[in-house]
Protein backbone atom coordinates (compact mmCIF):
# COMPACT_ATOMS: atom_id res chain seq x y z
CA UNK A 1 0.00 0.00 0.00
CA UNK A 2 2.73 2.52 0.73
CA UNK A 3 3.32 2.05 -3.08
CA UNK A 4 -0.28 3.33 -3.69
CA UNK A 5 0.63 6.03 -1.07
CA UNK A 6 3.11 7.31 -3.05
CA UNK A 7 1.34 7.07 -6.28
CA UNK A 8 -1.54 9.12 -4.95
CA UNK A 9 0.49 11.57 -3.48
CA UNK A 10 2.37 11.99 -6.78
CA UNK A 11 -1.08 12.39 -8.32
CA UNK A 12 -2.12 14.77 -6.14
CA UNK A 13 1.03 16.80 -6.08
CA UNK A 14 1.09 16.50 -10.06
CA UNK A 15 -2.65 18.11 -9.68
CA UNK A 16 -1.83 20.42 -7.07
CA UNK A 17 1.14 21.76 -9.63
CA UNK A 18 -1.12 21.46 -12.52
CA UNK A 19 -3.91 23.69 -11.14
CA UNK A 20 -1.17 26.12 -9.66
CA UNK A 21 -0.10 26.29 -13.31
CA UNK A 22 -3.60 26.43 -14.77
CA UNK A 23 -4.18 29.12 -12.17
CA UNK A 24 -1.06 31.01 -13.31
CA UNK A 25 -1.84 30.79 -17.03
CA UNK A 26 -5.24 32.32 -16.50
CA UNK A 27 -4.00 35.20 -14.37
CA UNK A 28 -1.91 36.06 -17.27
CA UNK A 29 -4.56 35.62 -19.83
CA UNK A 30 -6.57 37.91 -17.59
CA UNK A 31 -4.29 40.96 -17.13
CA UNK A 32 -3.68 40.55 -20.91
CA UNK A 33 -7.40 41.12 -21.52
CA UNK A 34 -7.49 43.57 -18.60
CA UNK A 35 -4.53 45.46 -20.92
CA UNK A 36 -6.08 45.25 -23.70
CA UNK A 37 -9.66 46.21 -22.30
CA UNK A 38 -7.22 49.83 -21.00
CA UNK A 39 -5.86 50.47 -24.39
CA UNK A 40 -9.02 50.35 -25.90
CA UNK A 41 -10.54 52.48 -23.21
CA UNK A 42 -7.61 54.91 -23.89
CA UNK A 43 -7.87 54.68 -27.62
CA UNK A 44 -11.94 56.02 -27.02
CA UNK A 45 -11.29 58.74 -24.93
CA UNK A 46 -8.81 59.45 -27.12
CA UNK A 47 -11.42 59.68 -30.03
CA UNK A 48 -14.07 62.07 -28.55
CA UNK A 49 -11.10 63.99 -27.11
CA UNK A 50 -9.63 64.61 -31.14
CA UNK A 51 -13.87 64.62 -32.21
CA UNK A 52 -14.47 67.21 -29.85
CA UNK A 53 -11.54 69.29 -31.13
CA UNK A 54 -12.45 68.97 -34.57
CA UNK A 55 -16.36 69.62 -34.14
CA UNK A 56 -15.89 73.62 -34.73
CA UNK A 57 -13.64 72.89 -37.65
CA UNK A 58 -16.99 72.15 -39.87
CA UNK A 59 -18.05 75.54 -39.80
CA UNK A 60 -14.64 76.94 -39.97
CA UNK A 61 -14.23 75.23 -43.37
CA UNK A 62 -18.27 76.26 -44.11
CA UNK A 63 -17.32 80.04 -43.20
CA UNK A 64 -14.05 79.94 -45.24
CA UNK A 65 -16.06 78.76 -48.62
CA UNK A 66 -18.62 81.26 -47.85
CA UNK A 67 -15.99 84.19 -47.83
CA UNK A 68 -14.21 82.45 -50.66
CA UNK A 69 -17.59 82.94 -52.76
CA UNK A 70 -17.50 86.10 -51.33
CA UNK A 71 -14.27 87.50 -52.61
CA UNK A 72 -15.19 86.00 -56.27
CA UNK A 73 -17.71 87.98 -56.62
CA UNK A 74 -16.16 90.95 -55.47
CA UNK A 75 -13.47 90.49 -57.52
CA UNK A 76 -15.23 89.96 -60.63
CA UNK A 77 -16.23 93.53 -60.38
CA UNK A 78 -12.49 94.34 -60.90
CA UNK A 79 -12.24 92.17 -64.20
CA UNK A 80 -13.50 95.57 -66.40
CA UNK A 81 -10.91 97.82 -64.50
CA UNK A 82 -8.17 95.15 -65.10
CA UNK A 83 -9.39 95.17 -68.81
CA UNK A 84 -8.79 99.01 -68.87
CA UNK A 85 -5.28 98.80 -66.95
CA UNK A 86 -4.49 96.32 -69.91
CA UNK A 87 -5.26 98.53 -72.19
CA UNK A 88 -3.74 101.33 -71.10
CA UNK A 89 -0.77 99.45 -70.64
CA UNK A 90 -0.42 98.82 -74.38
CA UNK A 91 -1.09 101.97 -75.21
CA UNK A 92 1.65 103.22 -73.04
CA UNK A 93 3.50 100.78 -74.79
CA UNK A 94 2.56 101.63 -78.58
CA UNK A 95 3.11 105.27 -77.51
CA UNK A 96 6.94 104.74 -75.81
CA UNK A 97 7.71 103.59 -79.58
CA UNK A 98 6.19 106.03 -81.03
CA UNK A 99 8.27 108.48 -78.74
CA UNK A 100 11.55 106.40 -79.23
CA UNK A 101 10.55 107.00 -83.37
CA UNK A 102 10.06 111.17 -82.51
CA UNK A 103 13.50 110.74 -80.57
CA UNK A 104 15.22 109.01 -83.12
CA UNK A 105 13.84 111.70 -86.01
CA UNK A 106 14.46 114.98 -83.51
CA UNK A 107 19.03 113.60 -83.22
CA UNK A 108 18.58 113.30 -87.22
CA UNK A 109 17.48 116.76 -87.48
CA UNK A 110 19.40 117.96 -84.92
CA UNK A 111 22.41 116.68 -86.83
CA UNK A 112 21.43 117.90 -89.96
CA UNK A 113 20.66 121.86 -88.87
CA UNK A 114 24.10 121.86 -86.92
CA UNK A 115 26.06 120.02 -89.98
CA UNK A 116 23.74 122.49 -92.55
CA UNK A 117 24.95 125.67 -89.46
CA UNK A 118 28.38 124.61 -89.99
CA UNK A 119 28.17 124.56 -93.86
CA UNK A 120 27.26 127.65 -94.11
CA UNK A 121 30.05 130.60 -94.95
Amino acid sequence: MSEEKKNQEAKDDLADALGGLFAAVSSVVKSELQGTNNLLELLEKMNLKVADEYDGFGDVASGLRVFVEQLKCKSSGFDEYVKQIDSIEQQVTELEAVITMLDKYVSMLETKVHSAYHAMP
